[in-house]
């Protein structure tokens, strides 16, 4: 996943592009984020969510990805926008 943030100050929005093996499967747009920091109660999820819904058509119960997640990485700073993330490059996340 690619976040382009529009800048220009705290909780602004962005463009978000979903890669799978490289190649663009969707894009769609965010238009606010956090300003700066969550609630002490907030969760960051993955697979599940436990804290607050990202949308109404899904409830706590009813939100867990049922497949199986190998690993997850999270990238920050420069990009150089190749979106094929080798395995042998990755951290693994158990």
């Amino acid at each position: 996943m690619e976040f382009a943030y529009d800048g220009g100050g705290l909780a602004k929005g962005g463009a978000v592009t979903l890669y799978l093996d490289g190649g663009k499967i969707g894009e769609g747009r965010v238009e606010h984020t956090a300003p700066m920091i969550f609630s002490v109660d907030e969760t960051l999820d993955i697979g599940c969510e436990n804290g607050t819904l990202v949308a109404e058509d899904y409830t706590a119960g009813t939100s867990k990805f049922n497949g199986k997640i190998n690993w997850v990485q999270l990238d920050q700073g420069a990009d150089d926008h190749d979106h094929l993330i080798s395995r042998r490059n990755a951290c693994a996340w158990r």
